[in-house]
């Protein structure tokens, strides 16, 4: 997709995109949060589980006529052989058509950095990785549920290849049930997601196609502190095939680590999370981890304003 790529490099996408997402996720903002968070403490009826969890998502999808914008920056690093980082910056828009519907839309810019890795090239280069399209229908609330329970389905078109950063033609469609529930008033929250999502995806130059099928399941914890932000502790487990119906398993990472969530104010919020790969293992493989599939480390920041 060569205009793609040119659009890109003539607005100076790939350095602008590199500063911002080594700047979000630069641990210096947490001091800055959490003197925000302080100055604007205030006991709230009813706290916006969605982002409080990490990479697990809560059930939220805000009140009728309500509207979010979000970036969100996650980091990829660490894969066998050679240095492998991979940075994105997601910008989406959402509005809560009604009281238990909401739609999104979303854009996703990419920057690769990847050298002496066997099977991909090296690159160092921004590219419009993808658009995708995001329904969500609140099923089971907290006042009429022991949890509230939110289905999730996004559909989305990509531009290149996820892992490699080639240029590709990519459809694919994620299906999510999150849920959530406050188990002790006002102070802790935990959260559950099972998540399967299908992928198409044939590289420019060539007429092979490859089809990927991933399950998820993601939990997390999180209790607010006397400082007035929340932080927690999150695992999540992945499991991927080749192929639809999936029917060829190619690997299987779990993922655990820390979170951070913090209001700014009535209308606006920060969250953090760290998960590093702890356990993961493949077909043939002999470590105790999978890095052919699945990264080492993944580290994501949201900066979130609703109004």
């Amino acid at each position: 997709m060569v205009t793609h790529q040119g659009w890109v490099h003539a607005f100076a996408f790939g350095r602008a995109l590199r500063s911002l997402s080594l700047a979000g996720l630069a641990a210096s903002f947490l001091p800055i949060a959490t003197a925000l968070a302080e100055s604007t403490r205030s006991k709230w009826e009813e706290v916006d589980t969605e982002h409080m969890f990490g990479f697990t998502e809560g059930s939220e999808i805000g009140e009728k006529g309500e509207t979010e914008l979000m970036s969100e920056s996650t980091g990829r690093f660490g894969r066998t052989g050679g240095s492998y980082k991979q940075m994105t910056n997601l910008f989406e828009a959402k509005y809560t058509l009604a009281d238990r519907f909401r739609v999104s839309a979303a854009a996703t810019l990419a920057y690769y950095d990847i050298s002496g890795m066997t099977g991909l090239d090296d690159r160092r280069q921004a590219l419009v990785q993808s658009i995708s399209f995001n329904a969500r229908y609140r099923v089971l609330d907290h006042q009429n549920a022991p949890f509230a329970l939110t289905l999730s389905v996004e559909p989305r078109r990509s531009f290149v290849e996820d892992t490699s950063g080639a240029q590709a033609d990519g459809i694919g469609t994620q299906f999510a049930a999150l849920a959530d529930r406050e188990l002790v008033a006002d102070r802790l929250f935990g959260a559950f997601n099972l998540s399967y999502e299908l992928e198409r995806t044939r590289l420019h130059g060539g007429p092979d196609i490859s089809r990927e099928a991933t399950f998820g399941m993601g939990a997390g914890l999180t209790t607010l502190t006397v400082h007035g932000f929340f932080v927690g502790v999150e695992a999540r487990y992945l499991r991927q095939y080749e192929g639809f119906p999936p029917n060829n398993f190619v690997g299987q990472a779990f993922y655990v680590g820390p979170t951070f969530y913090a209001k700014l104010g009535e209308h606006a919020l920060i969250s953090a999370a760290w998960n590093t790969q702890a356990w993961g293992s493949a077909p043939g493989g002999s470590g105790a981890l999978d890095l052919v599939h699945f990264d080492r480390q993944q580290v994501r920041l949201r900066l979130a304003v609703s109004f």
